[in-house]
């Protein structure tokens, strides 16, 4: 009932497979999970719940709410990793009882609290629901506080960790000593009659920094405080720069707007000084401007420049400090980068798990591109300690997996084993990038996955629309639905429509989330439409993404799959150019491809020319080649390619040469990958061979000539194959389970009325190094296959 009632929410939600096939699916997934014993893991408990009572919170619109890794809680408390860290962020203290805790839905901000407190007993109450709703009162007051994130704060975890941060970083929490208010006004008072000594000055401000902070929010109007800023700049020159450091110091607590002129001049005296600095006050000024969230390329332009000539004298605090700067000025300086593998490498077993995940995430938000080499033995690092590191630091190491594109098969082991636990406790931009590592990777986990999808509908309310975006993307791309796919799904389709205004801005986060659904198989009409319409394919060309292959997927797929459809479409000649663009990539990259181009010119030997094959895409919004054949019903090949075919007439000029080397790579890939077979024995069997969408009815003939405009008449009773020459990019890491792309794309292919045939990787590689005789003996078979001719007739 509850499904059918959440389907009554969207009537146009467009899905290819009927509730009657989900349910179907759902106890197929049952049968096959009794049949092996799955771990425990918090993330999968049943949605539904034994409470009695469901308590609504309100959710301003305008509220956006960020991340707060701090959160990130780990499994055990008391690790040296957290020094300094709130004992009560640890598991164990922020979710009392599963059940309890995913009952009632997550707050939007804290002024979602307030509907928790009206509903504090009546003086009748009983001892037991004043008891029970102040329990709820802080579970929810919990929630809120792990989804909070401060973006200046939450990355210096690390500083916690060794006191030689003290003299590097800027401490921004409340002074030790706070000072009277009355004490303000008295030194504001006193700024006119002044003598305007540094030393005077220095002072003023360093006790102004130590006043209550509501008194301090007030002082940036007051012109009083005008003027002693401006004494300040006037004797700018004349400070030691142990002063100058302290009255920039000060002005952090102050709140001084990073525009303020009192900060354009000290920019200016330190960038003039610089050279004249020590390594740590240059690391502790650059830490200031972080903490005053003011850009300094100049300055930072500086530092790097004295570090690369001071390289050999930094220590381990500070060659850490000097990574978080990189990160957070979103800048790597090429110079640096062989160095900094170095003394990574130098200092890898020395560095804590929090100061190691600082350097993954400087590394990632900088862009720094580092060698396989030492991504890996950070990968070796972190796989052996996971279980005590945070999960904060946890993922930005994941990140940075992420951008290298590392296949670390130990460490995504250990981390299926150490993250379904960590879910309820970890926020949902945490949750999220955990699972756009897994999407990124290719690799499939269902225990990770489930604990994700389980969660996700409680806290969906936290998602901004990267965050919903990229759940859909990930799920999608790795052609998951999980148990509770309905919840999951609409959930995050409803949030979509809540965070509408931020497409704009963002266009690639809706063409993200659309994408993601349409793997699966679900078309949200109203999105569609607003993502199709001339002015948002307009706002896209605003991008820093190049966004027209994704808006040519999503059209092409829309045409396809929803015949119904009568919403926004892309303009004929937008699809021209996507189409060409496109092609002309394909032939470039795709077609001559060594595994592609063998099984062409095989195919025309076997079946008698090169009029009897094509190598081309089919469905060019998919983004990969098919091998073209037509039966008749009899049996018998159809010439139809009258064109001089690509792929065959560049086999004998491109000279490839099937080296060793190269079926290694074409077969393993890396050379440290491993192969399916040790890896695949927990993926599923991809959605086509268990029978999903097999006997799917072809669209009228409208589809059909948008999909192929030049095709001629289908003749009666004549079979179209379409063969997939596979490579194990297609697929999950390790396994046969196809990912969302090529998915749908066989799934439209079967639409369009053709008999998708598998030439997989891990069949016809091995093959490319056999015998002409067994290679075309195994094409003959896929070709003239007894069923597929059953099926035709």
């Amino acid at each position: 009932m509850a499904t059918v009632l959440m389907c009554r929410r969207w009537p146009r939600l467009s899905r290819v497979t009927a509730l009657s096939t989900t349910a179907k699916r759902k106890a197929e997934r049952g049968g096959s999970k009794s049949k092996k014993e799955k771990r425990d893991k918090p993330g999968a408990a049943k949605s539904g719940t034994e409470s009695g009572a469901t308590i609504q919170l309100l959710k301003p619109q305008d509220y956006r709410v960020l991340y707060n890794p701090a959160a990130y809680a780990k499994g055990r408390a008391g690790s040296q990793q957290h020094v300094g860290r709130d004992s009560g962020q640890a598991l164990g203290d922020t979710f009392t009882s599963p059940g309890t805790a995913q009952t009632f839905p997550a707050a939007s901000s804290s002024q979602a609290l307030p509907p928790i407190r009206n509903a504090l007993p009546k003086p009748s109450s009983t001892l037991l629901e004043q008891t029970i709703l102040a329990t709820l009162y802080k579970e929810e007051a919990e929630k809120e506080k792990r989804e909070v994130h401060n973006s200046k704060e939450d990355p210096r975890m690390f500083q916690k960790g060794r006191p030689e941060y003290r003299s590097l970083s800027c401490d921004s929490a409340e002074p030790a000593e706070i000072l009277p208010a009355e004490e303000g006004d008295s030194i504001l008072q006193s700024v006119a009659g002044c003598d305007g000594s540094p030393g005077i000055l220095r002072d003023y401000f360093l006790k102004l920094s130590r006043l209550p902070a509501e008194r301090r929010a007030a002082l940036v109007a007051d012109p009083r405080f005008g003027a002693l800023c401006h004494r300040a700049v006037t004797a700018l020159r004349l400070f030691s720069t142990p002063d100058l450091i302290h009255i920039l110091k000060a002005c952090v607590p102050l709140a001084v707007p990073a525009s303020h002129s009192l900060l354009n001049a000290c920019e200016t005296e330190f960038c003039r000084r610089a050279w004249d600095m020590s390594l740590e006050q240059l690391l502790l000024v650059a830490d200031c401007w972080r903490c005053l969230d003011r850009s300094v390329p100049s300055y930072l332009g500086i530092l790097f420049s004295y570090a690369n000539l001071h390289w050999k004298e930094l220590t381990l605090p500070q060659f850490v400090q000097l990574l978080y700067i990189i990160g957070e000025g979103r800048r790597s300086p090429a110079d640096l980068v062989q160095k900094m593998e170095s003394t990574i490498l130098k200092h890898l077993d020395a560095f804590t798990l929090e100061e190691l995940g600082a350097i993954c995430l400087g590394l990632f938000k900088s862009l720094t591109d580092i060698s396989d080499h030492v991504m890996r033995r950070i990968a070796d690092r972190v796989c052996l300690q996971m279980e005590d590191m945070s999960t904060y630091a946890l993922v930005n190491v994941l990140k940075m997996l992420r951008y290298t594109r590392m296949d670390h098969l130990p460490l995504m082991r250990e981390l299926g084993k150490v993250i379904p636990a960590r879910i309820p406790a970890t926020n949902i931009q945490g949750i999220m990038h955990i699972a756009l590592t897994y999407s990124s990777l290719h690799f499939f986990d269902e225990d990770v996955l489930a604990a994700i999808a389980t969660l996700l509908p409680s806290k969906v309310s936290y998602c901004r629309s990267k965050d919903a975006a990229k759940f859909l993307w990930s799920f999608g791309c790795l052609d998951y639905e999980p148990a509770n796919e309905e919840e999951f799904y609409s959930s995050l389709i409803k949030q979509l429509h809540a965070k509408l205004h931020e497409f704009s801005k963002f266009p690639e986060h809706l063409l993200t989330a659309l994408l993601g659904l349409a793997f699966v198989k679900r078309f949200p009409e109203e999105l569609i439409d607003f993502a199709l319409r001339e002015e948002f394919v307009q706002k896209t060309k605003g991008s820093k993404y190049n966004l027209d292959k994704d808006l040519f997927t999503l059209g092409k797929s829309v045409e396809i799959e929803c015949p119904t459809y009568q919403g926004s479409r892309l303009p004929p000649q937008l699809c021209q150019e996507f189409t060409e663009m496109a092609l002309s990539f394909a032939e470039k990259e795709i077609y001559v491809r060594p595994e592609i181009v063998e099984a062409t010119s095989l195919l025309e030997s076997v079946l008698g020319g090169p009029e009897y094959v094509k190598n081309h895409m089919i469905l060019p919004h998919t983004r990969s080649s098919d091998l073209e054949v037509r039966l008749s019903a009899d049996g018998r090949p159809i010439p139809f390619n009258f064109k001089d075919p690509v792929a065959a007439k560049n086999l004998k000029d491109m000279g490839v040469s099937l080296t060793d080397d190269l079926m290694s790579q074409l077969i393993h890939g890396r050379a440290h990958s491993q192969s399916p077979v040790e890896v695949g024995d927990k993926a599923r069997i991809p959605r086509q061979e268990r029978g999903d969408a097999a006997g799917a009815p072809c669209l009228g003939g409208g589809a059909r000539s948008q999909a192929e405009p030049k095709a001629g008449l289908w003749q009666p009773r004549e079979v179209r194959l379409a063969l997939q020459v596979s490579n194990r990019n297609h697929f999950c890491y390790g396994s046969r389970r196809l990912l969302g792309l090529h998915c749908l794309k066989r799934r439209q292919l079967r639409l369009l009325g053709y008999q998708v045939v598998e030439v997989p990787f891990w069949e016809w590689f091995p093959l490319l190094k056999r015998t002409r005789s067994e290679k075309l003996s195994y094409l003959h078979y896929k070709v003239f296959c007894p069923a597929l001719l059953t099926k035709a007739g």
